[in-house]
C-alpha cells in the first residue's frame, strides 16, 4: 500500500458516518426553511402592495388638511372598538404623511383624583382641536360607555348620567362647526383570540398586551351588550357611528380612509380615485343595530 492510499484511508475512518434518515431530515428541515422563507417574501410583498395602495387615499388626506387649514375648521375623530381591533394601526397610516403641526393623537390614561373630581368630559375638552386643527382620538369618552362598565371602573349611576349626556354634548359640539367622526372598529371573536396569540409571542408587539386585554375574550358578550347600548342610544344624525369590519387590517384602513375624505366637501387631489366605501366593510351604526336586533330575535342573544 502506497502513503497516498493509506493517507486516503485513514481521512475515510476518520469521517463521520451519515444515515439515510439524517440525509432526509436534513432535506426535510431545508424544504421547511425554503418553505417559510417564501412564505414571509409573499407576506413582505402583499403589504408592500396594501400600503402602496393606501398611498393616494394618504395624499388626498393631506390635501384635506390643507383646507382644514384654510377655512378654519375643526375636525375631531373617534376610533372605538375592541381590544385589538385595528385602530392604532389605522391611526398610524391615516396621519403617516401628515403636516404634524395641524393635528394631534389623543390617547389618555387613567385619570387621576383630581380629574376624577372633575366635570366627566372636562379632560377631553382640554384637548379638542384649535380652528384648522385634527385631533384622532385613541379611545375617548366613549370608555364610560364600553370599559368602564365592564370592569366596574365606574358607577351605574355614572354610567347612567353619560349615557343621557352625551348625545347633547355631540350635539352642541357640532352645532358650533366641529366636524365629529365616530369609528367603530369591529373584529370577530376567532380574529381577536388570533391577534392576542401573535401579542403573546411576538416581542415586538408584547408591549400592546396588557392585563385588560387578557380578560378581553372572557368578557366578550359583556361586551358586545354594551356596544349595542352606546349605539342604540348614541347614535344619532348629528353625530352617527360608522363601523368598519376589521379582521382585514388593509381593507379597514383603507375604507377609513374614505369615511374621513368623504366627511369633508375639499377639493379632490385626484377627482378619479375611488372614494365609494366597501359596502362588506363600512355599516352605518343604524344597519349594524338592525344586523344585531335580527340576531336577538333569531338566537335569543348578539351573536357577533
Amino acid at each position: 500500500m502506497t502513503e497516498r492510499t493509506a493517507r486516503r484511508d485513514a481521512v475515510r475512518q476518520e469521517a463521520p458516518t451519515v444515515s439515510v434518515d439524517d440525509l432526509l431530515n436534513e432535506r426535510s428541515e431545508l424544504r421547511k426553511s425554503l418553505a417559510d422563507l417564501k412564505r414571509a417574501t409573499r407576506s413582505a410583498v402583499v403589504r408592500r402592495r396594501e400600503e402602496q395602495r393606501l398611498k393616494p387615499y394618504q395624499a388626498e388626506l393631506i390635501r384635506m388638511q390643507k383646507h382644514l387649514e384654510a377655512t378654519q375648521q375643526r375636525m375631531i375623530i373617534l376610533f372605538e372598538g375592541r381590544d385589538a381591533a385595528g385602530k392604532g394601526g389605522t391611526i398610524r397610516r391615516v396621519t403617516r404623511y401628515m403636516n404634524e403641526k395641524h393635528y394631534r393623537v389623543v390617547a389618555l390614561g387613567k385619570p387621576t383624583e383630581h380629574q376624577r373630581t372633575q366635570w366627566f368630559f372636562q379632560r377631553y375638552v382640554e384637548q379638542f382641536p384649535r380652528g384648522g386643527e385634527q385631533v384622532l382620538f385613541d379611545r375617548s369618552w366613549y370608555n364610560r360607555a364600553m370599559v368602564e362598565p365592564v370592569f366596574g371602573f365606574c358607577t351605574p349611576e355614572e354610567y347612567e348620567n353619560f349615557m343621557h349626556g352625551v348625545v347633547g354634548f355631540e350635539k352642541d359640539l357640532v352645532r358650533q362647526g366641529t366636524i365629529l367622526i365616530k369609528l367603530y372598529f369591529s373584529v370577530t371573536k376567532d380574529e381577536q383570540a388570533r391577534r392576542f396569540e401573535r401579542r403573546k409571542t411576538d416581542p415586538l408587539r408584547q408591549w400592546k398586551l396588557s392585563e385588560i386585554d387578557v380578560q378581553a375574550q372572557d368578557r366578550w358578550d359583556d361586551f358586545t351588550h354594551q356596544k349595542y347600548e352606546m349605539l342604540r342610544q348614541t347614535h344619532t344624525s348629528w353625530a352617527p357611528w360608522t363601523i368598519i369590519r376589521s379582521n382585514d387590517k388593509a381593507k379597514a384602513r383603507l375604507n377609513a380612509m374614505k369615511v374621513i375624505l368623504n366627511s369633508v366637501p375639499y377639493d379632490r387631489l385626484d377627482p378619479n380615485l375611488d372614494f365609494v366605501p366597501d359596502l362588506n366593510v363600512v355599516v352605518s351604526g343604524a344597519h349594524e343595530l338592525e344586523i344585531m336586533n335580527a340576531q336577538m330575535l333569531r338566537e335569543g342573544r348578539f351573536t357577533a
